[in-house]
């Protein structure tokens, strides 16, 4: 959600806007399951589950000073932690 308000509520560039995992695993796994395989016949109800590991780092590339205070809002408007400049 964060990086949908940025984008098009105000209007940061997409390529200006990094998603990456915190570490170096991936953060849903490596091996396929749920929707990545086919399931069996037998059983036909949908999978809402996700092995999710690690956090994402989500950062956004400015050069406008004006900006950060509503760039920090959006991330905190959504809970997000670790809120930092650099």
């Amino acid at each position: 959600m964060t990086v949908e308000r940025l984008v098009q509520q105000l209007g940061i560039e997409r390529t200006d806007v990094f998603v990456t995992a915190e570490g170096q695993e991936n953060t849903t796994g490596i091996e396929e399951a749920g929707s990545d395989i086919d399931s069996p016949a037998s059983d036909p109800k949908p999978r809402g589950d996700a092995e999710l590991n690690g956090r994402i780092v989500v950062s956004v590339d400015v050069e406008d000073e004006r900006r950060a205070d509503e760039i920090r809002s959006a991330f905190t408007e959504f809970e997000a932690s670790e809120v930092a400049e650099e």
